[in-house]
C-alpha cells in the first residue's frame, strides 16, 4: 500500500476513497454526470454509471471526463480490454499535455486492475516523465510511489523496491523543501523497504524498518502519518505469521480501505473464522475506486467469493 499525500499537504492513504475522475485537479469543477456517477458508484451500480457515461459519449465523444469514467467503471467490472480503447480515446483527444498523463495514468491503472506491474510501469513512466518536465517533483514522486505499489501488490518486489527509491529520492529534489515533507518521504520509504522485507521473509529488516518509521513519526513533524503506522504493523506481523498481533494492528488502520480490508479478510482465514472473512471480502469487492487500491483488492475479493 502506498501512502499519498494531496498537493496542499493533507496526507492521505493513495487511493483509499478516491473518486473515479481522479485526473481533475482539486480546483476544477467536476462535470454533473461525473458527479451523477460517483453516487451510482457509491450505491453499488456500475451498470447504471455506465451507462450514463456512455450516454454522455453519444453526445460528446471527444469527451476526455466521460472517457475515462467508462473505462475505469469498466476496469472494476473486470472488463480491462474493453476499458482500455476508452483510455486510449482520452489520450488521443486529449487537448493538454495534463489531460493525456491523467489518460495515462488512467491506463496504468487499468492494467494494474490485472496485475500487470510491467505495463503498469510503462504507462506510469510516461506520466511520470512529464511531471519530470515541469520539474514537480513531488508529482513525480507521487507517481514513483503509485507504481511501485502496484508491483508490490503483483509480487514483483524487485520492481516495486526500485519505484520506492526513485520516488523517495526524485521527492526529496523538491527545490526549497521543509524539514516535514523530508520526513513525510523519509517515512514513506521506510515504510514501503518494512512491507517488502515482511514480503521476502525478513523479519529482522522488516522490524528494522518499522522501528525508522516509528522513530520519523516521533520527531511530530508528520502527525497526520500516524494514522499509517498500526497498518505497518498489522502488514509485518501478517507475513510473519503472527495473526492475532496482524489483526490488532489492522483493527486500527482505514477501515474504508478496500486493501486492509482485503488483508483484514485473509487474517480472519488464517485463523480459522471463514464467516469474518467472508465479510471483509464482501466489502472490499464494492469498491468503486479507480486506483491501488481497489485494482488489488477487486478482483482479489471477488475471486475469494466465487
Amino acid at each position: 500500500m502506498t501512502i499519498g499525500a494531496t498537493a496542499s499537504a493533507g496526507l492521505v492513504i493513495l487511493g483509499s476513497l478516491a473518486p473515479l475522475f481522479a485526473q481533475a485537479s482539486p480546483q476544477q469543477q467536476q462535470p454533473e454526470f461525473i458527479r451523477q456517477g460517483q453516487q451510482l458508484m457509491r450505491e453499488g451500480k456500475p451498470e447504471e454509471a455506465l451507462s450514463l457515461y456512455r450516454r454522455t459519449l453519444q453526445t460528446s465523444p471527444d469527451s476526455v471526463p466521460a472517457n475515462i469514467a467508462a473505462g475505469s467503471v469498466l476496469d472494476i467490472m473486470g472488463k480491462g480490454e474493453e476499458a482500455r480503447k476508452y483510455f486510449a480515446k482520452a489520450i488521443d483527444v486529449a487537448n493538454t499535455p495534463e489531460q493525456k498523463a491523467g489518460a495515462r495514468r488512467a491506463t496504468a491503472m487499468s492494467y494494474a486492475f490485472e496485475g500487470n506491474c510491467d505495463k503498469t510501469i510503462e504507462y506510469e513512466q510516461q506520466v511520470f516523465d512529464f511531471y519530470g518536465s515541469a520539474k514537480n517533483f513531488f508529482q513525480q514522486g507521487e507517481i514513483a510511489d503509485e507504481a511501485a505499489r502496484v508491483c508490490l501488490d503483483s509480487g514483483d518486489l524487485d520492481t516495486a523496491s526500485k519505484w520506492y527509491e526513485t520516488g523517495h529520492d526524485t521527492g526529496l529534489k523538491e527545490p526549497d523543501i521543509k524539514p516535514a515533507r523530508q520526513d513525510l518521504w523519509n517515512f514513506r520509504w521506510e515504510h514501503a523497504q518494512g512491507r517488502i522485507a515482511a514480503r521476502r521473509g525478513d523479519q529482522v529488516q522488516a522490524q528494522k524498518h518499522l522501528a525508522a518509521a516509528k522513530a520519523i513519526l516521533n520527531k511530530g513533524t508528520i502527525p497526520e502519518q500516524a494514522q499509517f503506522f498500526p497498518y505497518l504493523k498489522g502488514y509485518v506481523a501478517f507475513y510473519a505469521g503472527d495473526y492475532k498481533a496482524a489483526l490488532e494492528g489492522l483493527n486500527q488502520a482505514n477501515q474504508n480501505d478496500p486493501f486492509i480490508q482485503c488483508m483484514i479478510g485473509q487474517t480472519y482465514e488464517k485463523l480459522g473464522d471463514k464467516e469474518k472473512a467472508l465479510e471483509y471480502y464482501r466489502k472490499a469487492s464494492m469498491a468503486a475506486s479507480h486506483n491501488p487500491a481497489a485494482a488489488y483488492a477487486v478482483p482479489f475479493a471477488k475471486k475469494k467469493l466465487s
